[in-house]
């Protein structure tokens, strides 16, 4: 979702999440392609893939520090909110996922679903919280 994706404190969660079995299509906020690590990552879903329900849930790391890229986050996250989607929100993200759904949350990381919020505070509540999805 950002040039250079933040998972705060539990570091590049990509990993975890491939072993629990999730495949992840990068959604670009902007007109340009992601830079990860100084690799280009070409955007391979949209916000369309959310709303026509090809997706299972969105991820979203923190890290957006312009109001475009804020407010395209907002709006990928309101989507998947009304489409009763997971939203697993890293760093910064958390606080923007909280707003969106309405309640509670701070910490470094949260699965958002059902109108609540679970902070995830290690790599084994992720693991646990993606395995229950």
């Amino acid at each position: 979702m950002r040039r250079d994706m933040e998972f705060g404190e539990l570091g590049d969660v990509e990993g975890a999440l491939r072993a629990e079995g999730v495949g992840l299509a990068p959604i670009s906020t902007g007109d340009a392609s992601l830079m990860a690590g100084g690799v280009t990552v070409l955007a391979t879903a949209t916000a369309t893939d959310i709303v026509e329900g090809r997706l299972k849930g969105l991820v979203v790391p923190g890290g957006s520090q312009d109001e475009t890229a804020l407010a395209a986050v907002r709006s990928l996250i309101d989507l998947a909110r009304a489409q009763a989607l997971p939203v697993i929100a890293f760093a910064d993200g958390v606080a923007v996922a909280a707003a969106s759904f309405g309640v509670e949350a701070e910490g470094q990381a949260a699965l958002f679903k059902d109108g609540k919020a679970v902070l995830l505070d290690d790599r084994a509540a992720l693991s646990a919280a993606v395995a229950a999805l």
